[in-house]
């Protein structure tokens, strides 16, 4: 009888090795992972894992961290929901420590920061989110295959020059993300060329031939897209077809915040934003943005046109006069900028948007670096080429985060772990002391 006992207990223990050792094995070559969060919070989206499945050769992700602290792991464990799906994702890190010169030379600023490698592409991140990674990601996929005509001949900002007021910073990464920048001069051509996908008007300094503002108004009424880039002091006669084509018009004067010395700024004239109105362009964006020399907007008339504004000064902003004339009395908050779009007349696409911004200094070589003025800059191209799905994935967080407790909640909830609960387990094993002592 003790012999089948102690065989039985030898067979239970067998047994329990025998299924922890299958347990093992089957972990370590089937990955099953369950995720019960909210949303499935820590889990790609299928938005992701679409842009991934775009991706028929391998990614090199270069991260530039600092290997003291948590960062490289922080930023493998993001990784690594990445490469789950695709295998050929590959992250190495590098020490900016090592050649400052090195991080200079390739414009590495922030601690952390990633380059994106696919095929002849790159792309930068300096915020690693699943929306801006997937962003990025989506960038590499378009590859170049997006036509961006400047204007030129009229005094614009040069989207290949190096002077602080022009854009080639920010246009020399825009090509490395799938766009192609061409000059569009209308003394050599009358009208748009055919596949243009975007028409940048950058600030004029002189005024457009009748057979320039001509060619844009046609443009637009052929279902184009458009950019414009206006700034204080810009109110071209010339222009005023275009504007009316929009409803909208650029106001005489500039943006003055008295407000901007709070942060630090010495020149009201310098536009600081932090919030935005909500909108498909800058939903989901909080970084800061500086503005220097604003131009504010008004809608003039009803249009067919669907207009956002999604820049806005703060209600301290006035409106200055930038010549002797008395300027319009006008008070914050102040639109500076639309997003306009409508049914294309065009039966090749769906729906035609514009850009209006009463500043293109933001984007300028000068002014590039600040805050988050790339990465608005770069939300405001995609919108306008159409690749708006995958900036705006949506928020994923829990709805319960936040635990909202009172202050006699807290003392209650404090006194119940802290003395009662050990109190009453003193007293079972008291108890329980007691009855076997009994026994």
């Amino acid at each position: 009888m003790i012999f089948a006992r102690r065989l039985h207990g030898w067979l239970f223990a067998l047994l329990i090795l025998l299924g922890a050792g299958a347990i093992g094995y089957l972990t370590a070559r089937h990955d099953r992972v369950a995720d019960w969060t909210y949303g499935h919070r820590v889990s790609l989206s299928p938005e992701t894992r679409a842009v991934l499945a775009k991706l028929d050769g391998p990614v090199e992700i270069v991260s530039y961290a600092n290997p003291q602290g948590d960062l490289r792991q922080t930023i493998a464990a993001v990784l690594q929901r990445y490469q789950q799906a695709k295998p050929d994702l590959r992250l190495s890190f590098v020490d900016p420590q090592q050649d400052p010169a090195a991080m200079r030379n390739l414009g590495i600023t922030v601690d952390g920061e990633l380059i994106l490698h696919y095929r002849d592409r790159e792309q930068r991140l300096d915020t690693l989110t699943e929306r801006s990674l997937t962003d990025a990601l989506e960038r590499l996929v378009r590859g170049n295959d997006r036509i961006v005509a400047f204007v030129t001949g009229d005094g614009e900002r040069r989207p290949d020059g190096v002077a602080n007021a022009d854009l080639g910073l920010f246009v020399s990464q825009l090509e490395q993300s799938g766009m192609r920048a061409v000059p569009l001069n209308f003394s050599q051509t009358a009208t748009v060329p055919d596949h243009t996908d975007l028409v940048v008007l950058a600030s004029p300094q002189a005024a457009l031939a009748p057979g320039a503002a001509k060619a844009l108004v046609d443009y637009l009424g052929s279902g184009g897209n458009l950019l414009w880039l206006a700034d204080p002091g810009n109110q071209d006669p010339s222009l005023q077809p275009l504007a009316d084509a929009l409803g909208i018009r650029v106001l005489p004067g500039e943006l003055v915040d008295a407000s901007s010395t709070a942060l630090g700024l010495k020149d009201p004239r310098m536009i600081a934003l932090g919030d935005y109105p909500p909108g498909a362009i800058t939903r989901g964006f909080t970084l800061t943005t500086l503005f220097p020399e604003v131009a504010p907007l008004a809608q003039v008339r009803k249009s067919e046109w669907q207009i956002a504004p999604f820049l806005r000064s703060s209600p301290q902003a006035v409106v200055q006069s930038l010549t002797d004339t008395p300027a319009a009395s006008l008070k914050g908050p102040l639109d500076f900028a639309f997003a306009l779009s409508r049914l294309s007349p065009s039966p090749a696409k769906s729906e035609q948007r514009v850009v209006v911004i009463g500043n293109g200094d933001f984007l300028s070589n000068s002014y590039l670096g600040n805050g988050g003025n790339r990465a608005l800059g770069e939300r405001i191209f995609d919108w306008l080429l159409g690749d708006d799905q995958l900036i705006n994935l949506p928020s994923r967080g829990a709805p319960d985060r936040v635990l909202t407790v009172s202050q006699g909640a807290l003392n209650v909830l404090s006194t119940a772990f802290i003395v009662a609960m050990p109190l009453v387990l003193l007293l079972l094993g008291g108890f329980i002391a007691w009855r076997r002592r009994r026994a």
